[in-house]
């Protein structure tokens, strides 16, 4: 048991120190590739994995197993035993690199097309230096994100050939060897080849980028999904699109223009063309079985092409790779079934600003008898999965909204349920639920807090898929997010990703924090006046360089007023949060743009600080601002807080009430009064 205590604190040491990160992949079963590519130099030997070898189990357990008609005659060589001068990549990775073999991996394939679009992410999981040539050692290493973490992958270049020809991923010129080694690589991550058959092109698209995939359904798509697709394309996004089966004999069925049925393929590129003296918009799709494209409008010799102009034309077919194709976009609409785009970071998820979006994420189990409660249809058992809580302190930006909430996003990925396969197991059906936590302590909630209260979101459905992801947006409080299997005692383990756009806090708010909070607070967890003057100028009090009194009473009234959102003229830990983090940025700026690092604001500057802060303010009201908060033409820390507090609750206050985005409000005399009593 202490092994395994002491296991846990040196892996949680080595990450906190970076191990795991884009810069610091793990090694995966501890295979350092440095020093194994050295000893073969060394020892003037070729690599030869002991973890994955060349033998039939690597291949699979089922179709693929020991002595199946499709493993019989199977034999494992180098690409130097394969051809003359064998290249790693050739004139840059390529989507041709990439054709499908006798896996059904064409998710995996699509996912990989699609990263050879951006080079910078495809040297992330493919790194520089690979050759057959300069200090060749028979070995190759790729890197993935798994559950949380990025891992570096080391395997030997023995592909299972047939016949003569490469089982799998192969290139079309048969010289060229990343692809196939990548595949080889990803195969030994998820336990065998077979292990990759069958799946969502979301998955590759995580395991590539360490990013967050959502999913459109063609028949209910958004109106503005062509603006999502060109966002996603320029940001090198990852896209996937696939048509739905009916049954299993449509599996992979080619429909009548040669569009194959759950199949998937990328989407590689979006144009607006002038057609009949009309706008239209087409969309380039790839089949990563390079020979199958699409027969109908805008395919390669249809006649729409000589409605346009001929320059244009030529460039939009020369660059066009084999197995890949134009249609309109309505024709797409109408012909796939699903759209999946990975956002390479969470700041990508929001579509229209550049807002950056801050993560939370969680390792946890479901373990019969113990946290394996399964879903909200088991009332007696549910209450004992995991939970985790998250505090919304700060509502989104956006002024056109009229309902004033926090957006985030919720990922539930299971972990490595590819490697059971070969036990006879697969992804369990998994979803989650949200609750209001309604200030209750941050202890396990038991069977009557669930009995009594409904989840306020949820995720859509519960599904057999890897990982579940649900986009929200609540208004701002204290969450209890809980993450389970569809039926109880079903074991798994488990990495909950939570992506906020704005302030938030997870489980772990500080403890120091809490503390102080519940100290200062007393017995009924509410921080009035005179305990948010005494934590403020204890705060303040530690930072020597700030020229300041200290809070008054009265300005300490002023943001108690201004925080509180259930009208009792007291602060609740959520509301102190929210305050504190604003307190905090602020602090930030003043420092920033005190220029004179006097401790203390002129005019001058306090113009600046606010404008940087996004107040664009006339010169009267400057001048108002500076006569109300500053003493003797000096604008302390303190005061200058107020202002700045007050401001932000003013300009949201106006947002809300300007509904239709005139620039002027209409108040009757009670509203007026409570906006400036208040205030």
């Amino acid at each position: 048991m202490f092994t395994g205590v002491s296991e846990r604190i040196r892996m949680d040491r080595a990450r906190a120190a970076g191990l795991g990160s884009v810069q610091q992949a793990a090694c995966f079963l501890n295979q350092d590739f440095q020093a194994l590519k050295e000893e073969c130099l060394q020892n003037r030997t070729l690599f030869e994995d002991p973890m994955f070898p060349a033998e039939p189990a690597s291949l699979g357990f089922k179709e693929l197993a020991p002595f199946t008609a499709k493993t019989r005659g199977v034999e494992w060589k180098r690409p130097t035993e394969l051809t003359r001068s064998p290249q790693f990549i050739v004139s840059g990775a390529t989507r041709t690199d990439i054709c499908q073999g006798a896996l059904g991996d064409c998710w995996l394939l699509a996912a990989i097309g699609s990263l050879t679009l951006n080079e910078r992410l495809l040297h992330r999981v493919v790194p520089h230096g690979q050759s057959f040539s300069q200090q060749y050692a028979g070995i190759f290493h790729f890197q993935f994100w798994q559950f949380g973490q990025w891992v570096d992958v080391v395997i030997d270049d023995r592909l299972p050939v047939k016949d003569g020809e490469l089982m799998f991923v192969h290139s079309a010129e048969g010289t060229e060897f990343w692809s196939a080694l990548l595949e080889k690589a990803y195969a030994k991550l998820n336990g065998s080849y077979e292990a990759l058959s069958g799946g969502s092109t979301t998955e590759g698209f995580e395991d590539f980028t360490g990013g967050v995939s959502e999913m459109y359904e063609l028949k209910k798509a958004p109106r503005n999904l062509h603006r999502i697709i060109s966002k996603a394309l320029e940001r090198g996004s990852l896209l996937g699109c696939s048509i739905d089966i009916t049954s299993a004999f449509d599996m992979e069925a080619v429909t009548f223009k040669k569009l194959v049925k759950g199949h998937a393929y990328s989407v590689t590129g979006l144009r607006q063309v002038e057609y009949r003296r009309r706008q239209e918009l087409l969309i380039r799709i790839r089949n990563p079985w390079g020979q199958v494209e699409w027969t109908g409008a805008w395919s390669d010799n249809s006649s729409e092409w000589n409605a346009i102009d001929s320059a244009e034309k030529d460039e939009m077919l020369c660059k066009m790779e084999d197995g890949e194709f134009w249609m309109s976009f309505q024709e797409f609409l109408r012909q796939f079934s699903r759209l999946e785009i990975c956002n390479l970071t969470p700041d990508a998820l929001s579509q229209d600003t550049t807002s950056f979006w801050t993560t939370a994420v969680y390792e946890g189990s479901w373990r019969r008898g113990s946290t394996a409660g399964g879903c909200r249809n088991h009332p007696n058992t549910f209450w004992i999965n995991p939970q985790y809580k998250i505090s919304l302190l700060e509502e989104d930006d956006d002024p056109e909204d009229e309902e004033k909430a926090c957006s985030f996003l919720v990922a539930l990925m299971q972990k490595d349920r590819r490697r059971y396969r070969r036990q006879g197991q697969d992804m369990h059906t998994i979803g989650f639920a949200i609750y209001e936590s309604q200030g209750c302590p941050s202890v396990h909630m038991k069977k009557d807090f669930f009995l009594r209260q409904s989840s306020c979101a949820r995720s859509d459905n519960f599904i057999n898929l890897r990982e579940v992801s649900s986009r929200f947006r609540l208004p701002p409080g204290e969450y209890l997010i809980v993450p389970s299997t569809f039926e109880p005692s079903k074991e798994a383990d488990f990495v909950l990703r939570v992506f906020t756009e704005k302030q938030s806090e997870s489980q772990t708010i500080d403890d120091s924090f809490r503390s102080m909070f519940a100290q200062l607070s007393g017995e009924d967890m509410e921080i009035s006046v005179q305990e948010l003057r005494t934590i403020l100028n204890r705060v303040v009090a530690k930072h020597k360089d700030l020229q300041t009194d200290g809070f008054s009473m009265e300005s300490c009234r002023a943001m108690v007023n201004l925080m509180d959102k259930d009208g009792s003229a007291r602060l609740g830990l959520v509301e102190f949060q929210i305050l504190w983090n604003k307190v905090r940025k602020w602090l930030v700026i003043f420092r920033e743009f005190d220029l004179d690092k006097s401790g203390c604001m002129n005019s001058y500057e306090m113009r600046l600080a606010l404008e940087n802060g996004g107040f664009k303010l006339n010169n009267k009201l400057h001048q108002m601002l500076v006569a109300r908060y500053a003493d003797n033409e000096i604008i302390d820390f303190d005061n200058f807080t107020c202002c700045v507090i007050k401001l932000e609750a003013m300009f949201r206050t106006f947002q809300h009430l300007d509904k239709d985005g005139t620039g002027t409000v209409e108040v009757n005399i009670i509203e007026w009064l409570c906006l400036c009593m208040c205030g």
